[in-house]
């Protein structure tokens, strides 16, 4: 195989990933959604979803806030699979960063956890407002 026949981003998979399981790929895919959701929620047509849109966000970066950075889903994976709350450090590297452990290992790039952070709060604060907007017909909704 040539270098011209490579795709470029062969060049981006670890040669040995991992593999989740059946409960990982169904936690993953769980965040995924509420990923969608958090991203695009705000255009929902129907006004009881755009009340619940908007107390869903504050109350997704209350829970982080509150169990330190990390994500209840992940913590109920772990305690699925441990019987604890939080995982051993280090057995979880989704725990406290899903988003961020993607971002890594979709763009490669050693992108520090704060950075991460600010980057997601405002993103959350953006998304509210402009839920916010769409509930009550501030900008270009009528």
């Amino acid at each position: 195989m040539s270098l011209e026949d490579e795709d470029i981003l062969d060049s981006a998979l670890p040669e040995h990933p991992q593999k989740r399981d059946a409960m990982g790929n169904a936690f993953f895919y769980h965040h995924f959604v509420m990923m969608l959701y958090i991203v695009g929620g705000w255009a929902i047509p129907f006004k009881p979803a755009l009340w619940f849109y908007v107390f869903f966000i504050p109350s997704v970066v209350l829970q982080w806030r509150m169990n330190r950075n990390t994500c209840i889903l992940n913590n109920i994976e772990t305690m699925i699979r441990t019987g604890r709350w939080r995982s051993a450090a280090g057995a979880n590297s989704e725990e406290g960063g899903w988003l961020w452990t993607l971002a890594r290992k979709l763009t490669g790039w050693d992108i520090p956890h704060f950075a991460m952070d600010v980057f997601i709060y405002c993103l959350m604060g953006t998304f509210l407002l402009l839920g916010l907007s769409h509930l009550r017909g501030w900008l270009f909704w009528g």
